[in-house]
């Protein structure tokens, strides 16, 4: 199978039917727009095992998803999207960038979620846009744009009532929504990578802060995630 495109945590190739993807994750582990950067082992087999099941629970609950099946412990089948170039944050608390750059308390609860909207460019810094900067950039149509922060709250719903149990907490996540055949799907991965989680009672980084931080090791904190979540 053809490499299609490797990014910074995959690399996509060639499916074997019409319009999929495979999708395989990486050990690698990136910070600061790839500033930072390190090889962790296994960190590739849990993200993959992680993301088929949060991608599994919200495509059950109704949410479209790009996924098709599981191929290997780091690879799962997908269908081909037309990826809308916007990383759609919802946020539960304050954390990360917000707190930088609006000067909130970290971990402010934020009632409802507050979404937020970024330009998907590396090169440009992966810009803060408001609705009508991506009316001008063509980005989206009002009617997907609604569609989009629409599904990205109710997928945020439906994992943070997940972790609750698993005494972990969803802070805030990024999704990545595409297009095919017209509808708007959730794309991408739904992994530590993506997502703050903090242990209910104490607070602990269960996420890639602990790598950004230097507050201890990735692959014994995604292990975990994993463990809690039994899939590993």
């Amino acid at each position: 199978m053809g490499l299609l495109y490797e990014g910074k945590a995959k690399q996509l190739f060639e499916g074997p039917e019409p319009d999929t993807v495979i999708i395989r994750f990486k050990d690698s582990v990136t910070a600061g727009n790839a500033a930072k950067r390190a090889q962790i082992a296994e960190k590739g087999t849990l993200s993959a095992a992680i993301s088929l099941k949060l991608l599994e629970l919200v495509g059950a609950a109704g949410i479209p998803t790009h996924l098709l099946r599981w191929l290997d412990e780091r690879s799962f089948l997908a269908r081909l999207v037309e990826i809308i170039p916007l990383e759609v944050v919802v946020r539960n608390r304050a954390a990360g960038s917000i707190v930088r750059r609006l000067g909130l308390e970290r971990g402010r609860a934020f009632e409802p979620p507050l979404i937020e909207l970024f330009y998907k460019s590396d090169e440009l810094g992966d810009p803060l846009l408001c609705e009508s900067h991506i009316q001008l950039l063509e980005l989206a149509r009002p009617d997907e744009l609604q569609q989009i922060k629409r599904l990205a709250l109710q997928a945020q719903g439906i994992l943070k009532a997940y972790f609750a149990p698993l005494q972990l907490e969803l802070v805030d996540l990024k999704f990545e929504l595409g297009r095919v055949k017209g509808k708007i799907i959730l794309a991408d991965e739904i992994s530590p990578d993506t997502m703050r989680l903090w242990d209910s009672e104490t607070g602990q980084s269960f996420d890639k802060d602990v790598f950004r931080e230097d507050k201890g090791e990735l692959g014994a904190t995604y292990l975990e995630v994993a463990r809690r979540m039994g899939v590993r």
